[in-house]
């Protein structure tokens, strides 16, 4: 479980991580760095936002995971930063699933495109895939988003064995999660069922 801090102050975090909480998820980078560098040393930070190149600084040397490359150019950048910084980053593709057009994320093909050519990211370790299901109150919509990036998972764990850290499913949020869990999350983002609205 990540718990979706983001819109959320310290005291709020340190209050989930006393209650055992330890990863959390920011998307804005100053805020990011800040609650970083004044919560405890053994949070687990992931960054779930769109993240500028020019922000990257702020985010790659903290965070465990970027769960939101979402552009080839942002992962180029992730790279370069990595081949400059000796720092290898663990990163999920965001695929876009969901009816939206204005939601972020490849497309299936170029997620292929781009682990056909792993080995031009070498400072890029690929954990796996994060997407976000249609806005709707309808489960079956939902459940058809998770069922499509679940079938996606496994065909890229078959057709990329070599990839032996390609293991994480991010899928579900607050409102979603438990149809998620049924389509193969490894990892549900938690906020408002968390910190409350």
């Amino acid at each position: 479980m990540v718990a979706v801090s983001k819109y959320y102050p310290a005291e709020a975090i340190e209050r989930a991580y006393k209650a055992g909480q330890r990863v959390f998820a920011e998307s804005r980078p100053q805020d990011f760095a800040a609650k970083v560098e004044i919560l405890p040393k053994d949070i687990e930070w992931h960054f779930i936002g769109h993240l500028q190149t020019n922000k990257l600084k702020l985010v790659l040397p903290y965070a465990s995971l970027v769960q939101s490359v979402d552009t080839r150019h942002l992962l180029d950048e992730i790279e370069k930063w990595g081949k400059a910084n000796d720092h290898i980053t663990d990163i999920l593709l965001e695929i876009h699933i969901g009816a939206e057009q204005t939601k972020q994320g490849f497309a299936e093909e170029e997620a292929l495109e781009i682990l056909f050519n792993a080995d031009k990211f070498p400072h890029v370790r690929f954990r796996g895939l994060m997407a976000m299901a249609t806005n709707t109150d309808d489960e079956s919509v939902i459940d058809a988003d998770f069922a499509r990036i679940d079938t996606f998972m496994a065909y890229v764990k078959d057709l990329f064995p070599e990839l032996e850290a390609f293991d994480q499913l991010s899928i579900g949020m607050s409102g979603d999660y438990k149809i998620a869990l049924r389509h193969g999350a490894t990892m549900v983002r938690i906020g408002t069922a968390i910190f409350a609205e």
